[in-house]
């Protein structure tokens, strides 16, 4: 971390209400939007402390975002009220508020800071490996939508608009298409027509919304496998990552955390023959997540899983070829295809998908009929 980093770590974490004097602000984690810190006091009593710089840019509403992340924070700390302080910061993300009893610190270069008890003892993974681990992955989010089912939606704010929403995302490809700004569409010409071809179904979640058939959830909406930690022994303690939580639908992230562990490789592989499915994976994660949510999710939700598992890379592989027609200004790339490399492992990955549907269906099923 440089000097300049390190001296704004401080100046920051010293304006939050922490009994003890700091020890250090040191870099923690690999995450790519914020900036995140571990704070050291002097006496805290195992306790040790994460330090977060919001990127303003993309989260530009910063009191909506912190306000989203304290109801259900506070709501999800109802119900384990009953288990001792230090299991209950251990299952829920715990604020620190400023010494002025705010949610945020801004400081005096426009930069917004927050700080959370750090849960130590955990681990967590960027590529799932086990079906155990997969299994308590859809446990905890299966859980973290069961407790949150009795929480009015309409209390959290929409921090990112249309983020989910893949008619805003199609609507943008088409935009990208005319506009033609790089000259790259005529190359692509066979994955646009792979695209356009499933949109019908790809708007089945939307479709059903309109209608008023999903009841409107609090979901996720990151249900990468990274924002579930673990304890040593690989069982579920924490969602983490409480960003993008806003007023949703239970498929958008049943299908996102299936889009990381059903595919074995990295979403930008050249070789797309290894693209295959990890049903064993799936089917542990399907478990796990249903044995929770069940309990709360109407038909019509259990039905719009699946869709959700199609849309998911679908909508990824939309955006990378919107980015990719416009001139890649929105996702980091490493070279001049990159983000073309990404689109064509997403549809490949939807076209595997829709090769092995019924396999994904009976995965579902059978755990609804144990």
């Amino acid at each position: 971390m440089s000097n300049s980093n390190q001296m704004n770590g401080l100046k920051a974490a010293a304006a939050f209400s922490l009994s003890e004097d700091i020890i250090s602000v040191e870099a923690f984690g690999s995450g790519h939007i914020n900036d995140t810190y571990r704070v050291t006091t002097r006496n805290t009593i195992g306790k040790t402390f994460l330090l977060q710089r919001i990127n303003h840019h993309i989260f530009q509403n910063v009191d909506g975002l912190m306000l989203n992340i304290k109801h259900v924070t506070d709501h999800l700390k109802t119900k384990i009220a009953h288990l001792p302080i230090e299991i209950q910061e251990s299952r829920v993300l715990t604020i620190i508020p400023t010494k002025s009893n705010d949610l945020y610190h801004l400081d005096e270069d426009g930069d917004y800071w927050r700080m959370f008890i750090l849960i130590d003892g955990t681990k967590s993974y960027d590529v799932v490996e086990t079906t155990t681990q997969a299994s308590e992955g859809g446990k905890a989010f299966g859980q973290f939508q069961l407790q949150l089912a009795d929480l009015d939606a309409t209390q959290i704010v929409e921090v990112l608009p249309n983020f989910h929403n893949i008619q805003f995302r199609l609507d943008n490809l088409r935009k990208a298409i005319a506009a033609d700004s790089q000259g790259r569409v005529e190359g692509v010409k066979d994955i646009l027509e792979f695209i356009f071809s499933r949109e019908e179904r790809m708007r089945t979640i939307l479709d059903l919304a309109s209608k008023g058939d999903l009841p409107l959830r609090i979901t996720h909406n990151d249900t990468k496998f990274n924002n579930v930690l673990l304890d040593q022994n690989d069982q579920a303690q924490c969602v983490i990552d409480l960003d993008t939580v806003m007023p949703g639908y239970v498929a958008y992230d049943f299908g996102d955390a299936i889009r990381t562990i059903i595919n074995p490789v990295e979403e930008d592989e050249k070789d797309l023959s290894k693209i295959v499915l990890n049903i064993p994976l799936y089917a542990a994660y399907a478990e796990g997540y249903l044995n929770e949510a069940k309990e709360f999710l109407t038909d019509i939700e259990v039905h719009s899983l699946l869709e959700g598992v199609f849309l998911l890379p679908y909508m990824q592989g939309v955006r990378f070829l919107t980015d990719y027609l416009e001139g890649d200004h929105y996702f980091k790339t490493k070279y001049d295809d990159h983000n073309l490399v990404r689109t064509k492992t997403q549809l490949k990955l939807v076209e595997e998908m829709e090769r092995q549907e019924e396999e994904l269906k009976t995965a579902i099923s059978s755990v609804l009929q144990d």
